[in-house]
């Protein structure tokens, strides 16, 4: 099959990671990927996104929403003439706000679109106050949404938001995000341990973008009381706004020493040090997203601790394969985090019980891949 991908994804993070696993996977099934995009082959353009941010930072954010549509022109041109020159089956579309490319190859020629969506932003941009143009950024994301043959949403929760905006259950299909085996391989951490010396510690650990919201301050406040005791470490993965305020309160509280920040890592080099992990943690999470580093901790058999959310629970289960708290209830991220900080046997097992469920779900980007194609293949099936 030839699958027509488009895109609107500057960034070099977590949604490039997506796109690279999933269209990498697609092509180890045999499929042929076409690419249009502004990074070209296979996502985004990480020094092109600085630059836009700049840009985007200059202007009202009325005028960024119009060229945001006035995009829409380019990105059409570009995606027909990529649809007429390869003759692909099926247009597979990662929506973004106001991209409308997709839907008007699909009116013209008939092509059927397979849209993922892995964010609302019109409620997103929304709440975060910097979307000016409402009603007429509502109407866009409804219409492209209502306009894809399968919405392919990475949870249930954010499946509410589709189902919403007028699409019906029958062309809603759940692809949460999955894994990499080859570049998350299980070890003992020994390896990683020693190179950090760290070895004998009891090490928290969390990857990712570090934003204020996601409480790592009540990591380095857990140490501060509990460290001496327990001999705690908190290795984070990642770099971001909240890392400065992470180094005050550790030097605050005395604890300096028992921080490791290693910043961005490569991707392949992720798995080597999560393994060091013995708790891994996700404090906070927003309500309708698929984590990528829960199936990085799940597939390493890492002890998870995360909020009992309903996006958390479409994944994992409390007691089986994590500790999931009550996000509302204070002192509930901590008391988790110390009952297995305490307990090496419910660490073990749940950490195995994580890494099982990835099998058992195949919770793989090949995994994806492959009901992709099938629901290309019903698509296809179902308009010829």
């Amino acid at each position: 099959m030839k699958i027509l991908y488009h895109h609107r994804t500057l960034a070099k993070d977590g949604q490039n990671v997506h796109i690279e696993e999933l269209t990498s996977a697609l092509r180890r099934a045999g499929q042929d990927i076409v690419f249009v995009g502004p990074g070209g082959d296979g996502g985004g353009a990480d020094g092109g996104n600085k630059a836009f941010q700049w840009f985007r930072s200059k202007i009202p954010a009325a005028a960024y929403e119009v060229l945001e549509l006035l995009y829409s022109l380019v990105a059409y041109r570009r995606l027909r003439r990529a649809y007429l020159e390869s003759g692909p089956q099926v247009l597979y579309e990662r929506y973004n706000l106001y991209l409308l490319a997709g839907a008007w190859l699909k009116r013209r020629h008939g092509v059927p679109l397979l849209l993922e969506v892995n964010a609302p932003l019109v409620h997103e941009r929304t709440l975060f106050g910097n979307l000016a143009l409402q009603r007429l950024a509502a109407w866009a994301e409804g219409w492209v949404w209502r306009s894809a043959d399968i919405v392919l949403p990475v949870t249930d929760e954010l499946a509410n938001f589709v189902r919403q905006a007028g699409v019906p259950d029958d062309r809603i299909r759940i692809i949460p995000n999955g894994i990499n085996r080859e570049l998350f391989p299980r070890d003992d951490g020994a390896a990683a341990r020693k190179e950090l010396g760290l070895e004998g510690k009891t090490i928290l650990g969390f990857t990712g973008y570090l934003r204020s919201w996601h409480g790592l301050n009540r990591v380095v406040d857990l140490i501060a009381e509990h460290g001496e005791e327990l001999n705690l470490h908190f290795l984070v993965i990642g770099d971001g706004p909240a890392r400065a305020e992470l180094i005050e309160r550790a030097a605050h509280h005395g604890v300096a020493g028992r921080l490791t920040l290693l910043g961005l890592v490569g991707r392949d080099k992720i798995a080597h040090y999560v393994n060091a992990f013995d708790v891994a943690l996700q404090p906070e999470v927003v309500p309708y997203a698929s984590p990528l580093k829960l199936f990085e901790y799940m597939a390493l058999g890492r002890a998870i601790v995360a909020p009992d959310r309903a996006n958390i629970r479409e994944v994992l289960e409390h007691g089986k394969d994590a500790l999931l708290f009550d996000p509302d209830s204070q002192g509930a991220f901590e008391a988790a985090v110390l009952e297995l900080c305490r307990d090496d046997l419910a660490r073990e097992h749940l950490g195995a019980a994580a890494a099982r469920k990835v099998d058992d779900r195949d919770m793989t980007w090949d995994g994806n891949a492959r009901r992709v194609v099938a629901l290309a293949q019903e698509v296809m099936s179902r308009l010829s």
